[in-house]
């Protein structure tokens, strides 16, 4: 048996599918392609094995909807039959040989990464350019516009085909890229996520090894570096513009270049340097408007026992053990008095 056929093996595998059925039903509500794949669970692996090993396999149908917070969206939810195959690839195939690809301060989707690694990343790296530089070098802060949207799936086919040698497994990845329309990726799928990390990997080593950046960090597409001069800031950011081009992307026009003291704004929060060398994380304004805002919501589900009160608690003191990363001790007491008068006001709302 080829190495190649291995790696479609550890996707079609009847214990892999079954951990994956297991992690996409945890925490998930009884949508109707969950609810009639949970009446026959172990037939509905055996049959969706069948049509992988036989290359009938069919991506179903999006379910469409239209998130708001933290702005609108478009989502598109696989059905359930899709996110067990996606679980299977991702977590058995593509992760464990894209991981080797990633650099380390590509923090979105990965195991032992995401928004606390990315900031503790940018404070340190904040600290030792102030050490370096001074506190006068200067920051790139730039994203991609309209990312998920816009990535094209040619492009995104030869980078795959570049790292997956697999034929069915890159059959497979073609197949849920062009479930959709010709540009872009339906947002709320992992393996668009996954895919969305590749796609921007080549910039990373662009940027950290061609650029010889060493300040450097992306989540998604949100990227910065931080650099000696304002000049230098100037020639990277013209030199992204073309790299990203060839991907038939363009930067966001928020992209700017900033001096270090005034800090920049990422994943949620303002992350600055005093001219001691102190460096500070503050949740950003808006994301306080916005939680009295959804919790207040979240509040009136809860009093309409439309939500149980275990759910409301489990997502505010996730919000709550979120912020305590940005100085924000003043924020969760009066987030606290705020909700417990929510609570207790049922014929106030």
């Amino acid at each position: 048996m080829t190495e190649d056929k291995t790696d479609f093996n550890k996707v079609t595998d009847f214990d892999n599918l079954y951990n994956a059925y297991k992690k996409s039903k945890r925490g998930k509500g009884f949508s109707k392609s969950k609810l009639k794949f949970e009446m026959a669970a172990l037939d509905g692996i055996s049959q969706i094995k069948k049509l992988l090993e036989s290359g009938n396999y069919i991506i179903d149908p999006y379910n469409e909807f239209k998130v708001y917070e933290p702005k609108e969206r478009i989502i598109k939810a696989g059905s359930f039959k899709d996110k067990i195959v996606q679980h299977s690839l991702c977590d058995n195939v593509l992760l464990p040989i894209l991981e080797n690809e990633f650099i380390l301060t590509n923090y979105a989707g990965q195991k032992n990464k995401g928004t606390d690694f990315g900031l503790n990343c940018l404070k340190a790296q904040m600290f030792l350019a102030y050490q370096k530089y001074g506190y006068d070098c200067w920051i790139v802060k730039a994203d991609i516009r309209k990312y998920f949207y816009s990535i094209d799936h040619n492009k995104l086919k030869d980078i795959i085909g570049y790292f997956i040698e697999d034929k069915d497994v890159v059959n497979l990845c073609e197949k849920f890229i062009d479930s959709t329309d010709n540009v872009g990726l339906p947002l709320g799928n992992q393996i668009s996520q996954v895919f969305a990390l590749l796609n921007l990997s080549g910039l990373d080593h662009f940027i950290t090894g061609e650029l010889g950046i060493k300040y450097y960090g992306r989540y998604m597409d949100d990227f910065y570096l931080i650099v000696q001069s304002k000049k230098y800031a100037k020639e990277c950011l013209n030199a992204i513009y073309e790299f990203v081009s060839t991907l038939e992307l363009e930067l966001n026009e928020k992209t700017q270049i900033i001096p270090l003291k005034k800090g920049i704004k990422f994943c949620g929060f303002h992350i600055y340097i005093t001219k001691d060398g102190k460096v500070i994380q503050k949740l950003l304004g808006d994301k306080k408007r916005k939680a009295k805002k959804k919790y207040r919501k979240l509040a009136i589900k809860v009093i309409n026992e439309e939500m149980t009160k275990e759910k409301f608690y489990r997502s505010y003191n996730s919000w709550k053990n979120h912020i305590s990363k940005g100085n924000c001790v003043k924020l969760g007491y009066e987030m606290d008095l705020y909700i417990e008068k929510l609570l207790g006001a049922k014929n106030k709302l």
